[in-house]
């Protein structure tokens, strides 16, 4: 059987298996079973097996395999989890039309993820200058949970990584940017009054209000330098005939490479008024990545967009925990995608995943 062939075989039997992720779906099954799974066969293929669970959640492990060999050391990062099922008939089953694989989890990112462990079990009884890792993580979809404790475990486990691959799904281009995000509330605080004498009252919708608008202004030039700012929630008053004393809303940054996601409190506290009773609060950020441009992520980066056809093109308007791997090691991404992720018809392309096993394999043998 072909590296090709084994590729999709995996996929199909990856995408069998229900790995949605519990942060997102009350009652889910989580990334247990797939672990467990994958664990055994790299076990069988001579991969050393660390089971890392969770902090906080010993029941959503990840799993990082250790290939033979004294190479340096290139991580192949890819997560296990899925969003929900919801409306799909026969979700964990695979469904092939063409070179098209429907099932949830096909191109985000289980297609990937079968990729990057073929290719590690080939490099593993090849005589590459890499020793191969496979991180495969929990709770991508969610908090990132898995990626932060095996990041954290690394040391414990012996491994000092020169390079992180991602297979996230970016139709086989290769990654050069992501936009980071930060998420704030904002809570304003007025005096409750009969709406017949809405003089004797502070109306904390009617404040959350000037927020908004300024928001929406303050976002086209925003927009303008590839970022992002919106209000996505609202909430405010109990009661009819009363003037509002309580309000809030939710408003989320979205930020390109340069741009600190931590800043965003201090940019949402210049939009208000200083008359204002109102707090802000940072719920959570992640910085925005950019692909290094010299040294081994480019270099790997230019020889796989030059094997594959593709280019250095792909700019995620969204975010990837190629911002944590960063931190650790120069990482770049590069997947099989298809469409309709996480959505009802999600499907993987199997000749990317074909092309991106081959790829690898031929790359850093």
């Amino acid at each position: 059987m072909s590296v090709e062939q084994e590729a999709v075989e995996l996929l199909t039997q990856l995408v069998g298996i229900d790995s949605v992720n519990p942060g997102l779906v009350a009652g889910a099954v989580g990334e247990e079973e797939i672990v467990n799974f994958l664990a055994a066969r790299l076990e069988a293929q001579g991969f050393t097996i660390h089971i890392v669970p969770s902090q906080g959640a010993p029941d959503r492990p990840s799993l990082v395999a250790v290939g033979p060999g004294e190479g340096a050391t290139v991580v192949f990062n890819g997560h296990l989890d899925t969003v929900g099922v919801k409306g799909m008939d026969e979700p964990f089953t695979a469904r092939v039309d063409g070179d098209k694989l429907f099932a949830r989890g096909a191109a985000d990112m289980k297609g990937g993820v079968a990729a990057l462990v073929v290719a590690a079990e080939h490099l593993a009884r090849s005589t590459s200058s890499y020793r191969p890792v496979l991180a495969l993580v929990a709770d991508e979809e969610d908090a990132s949970m898995g990626s932060e404790a095996v990041i954290a475990a690394l040391p414990d486990i012996g491994l000092a990584p020169e390079l992180c691959v991602i297979a996230e799904p970016t139709g086989l281009d290769l990654a050069v940017s992501l936009r980071g995000f930060a998420v704030v509330r904002a809570r304003f605080t007025g005096r409750a009054s009969h709406s017949s004498q809405p003089e004797l009252g502070i109306n904390a919708v009617t404040q959350l209000g000037h927020l908004l608008a300024a928001v929406e202004n303050k976002a086209q030039e925003i927009r303008a330098t590839g970022g992002d700012l919106m209000v996505t929630m609202v909430r405010g008053g109990d009661s009819p005939f009363v003037i509002p004393d309580e309000a809030e809303c939710i408003i989320e940054l979205r930020t390109v490479p340069g741009v600190r996601a931590d800043q965003a409190v201090e940019l949402v506290h210049t939009l208000g008024d200083s008359s204002w009773n109102w707090n802000l609060e940072l719920v959570a950020s992640r910085e925005a990545w950019q692909l290094q441009s010299e040294g081994p992520a480019a270099d790997l980066a230019q020889a796989l967009a030059s094997e594959l056809g593709t280019g250095l093109n792909f700019v995620a308007p969204y975010w990837m925990e190629a911002t944590l791997w960063e931190e650790v090691c120069p990482t770049l991404i590069c997947g099989p995608t298809g469409g309709g992720l996480h959505a009802i018809d999600e499907w993987v392309d199997l000749q990317q995943v074909r092309s991106l096993t081959s790829a690898l394999i031929k790359l850093l043998a």
